[in-house]
């Protein structure tokens, strides 16, 4: 692999880039706490594995190659999106609850969910197969063994993911114990929207 520190600026440029997986790690730390959002970055980062994958088999490559294979792959994300977004927006208030949702009691039930919605947001993101297809070639040199490499690439951009997320997801797991409930249905309506605005976008927009 060639133009390793040219990779890394690139990784790290992508990474602190706002999209989709950015909103739903901060709408699951608004919602679920801490240790859901550290699930959702785990489904995050699983997503993002298989998409190296794919890369490497040459899947990412005949989805963008195809129109249609794009187009469908571009449409479900959106939907996702919407509907995640939609979901933030119009969801009653669960009621009184305890700020610390660290608790096992109520940590526990909500991991899985922020798992599955950090894959789900992952693997419907046409952009990874578009940044796996553009960017992995241009690392690899005649002969390289193109699975390792892949899955090399693929595990710089989780690593860079899990610190920035976790950061994140740190961060407004403190402010909620902080903010009162009505603040913290602010926050997630906010991101509520934010993942609708993108959905949209996405649903738009041409390759």
């Amino acid at each position: 692999m060639r133009s390793v520190p040219e990779f890394l600026i690139i990784a790290v440029v992508v990474t602190l880039t706002p999209g989709p997986g950015t909103a739903t790690i901060l709408r699951v730390a608004a919602r679920d706490g801490r240790r859901a959002a550290m699930s959702g970055i785990a489904g995050n980062s699983a997503g993002v594995l298989v998409w190296g994958i794919l890369s490497a088999l040459g899947v990412s490559s005949l989805i963008l190659a195809s129109q249609l294979a794009y187009d469908m792959l571009r449409i479900v994300g959106a939907a996702v999106l919407i509907v995640i977004g939609l979901r933030s927006l119009f969801q009653r208030s669960r009621g009184a609850q305890s700020p610390n949702l660290d608790a096992p009691a109520e940590g526990a039930p909500r991991r899985p969910a922020g798992w599955r919605s950090g894959l789900v947001t992952s693997m419907s993101n046409p952009k990874l197969a578009v940044f796996f297809v553009a960017l992995f070639p241009q690392f690899l040199t005649r002969g390289s063994p193109v699975l390792p490499y892949a899955l090399g690439m693929a595990g710089v951009i989780v690593l860079l993911d899990v610190l920035w997320f976790s950061t994140l997801a740190y961060a407004l797991d403190r402010a909620r114990v902080l903010l009162k409930p009505r603040v913290q249905r602010g926050v997630e309506r906010f991101t509520g929207a934010v993942m609708i605005g993108l959905g949209v976008r996405l649903a738009t927009e041409s390759r």
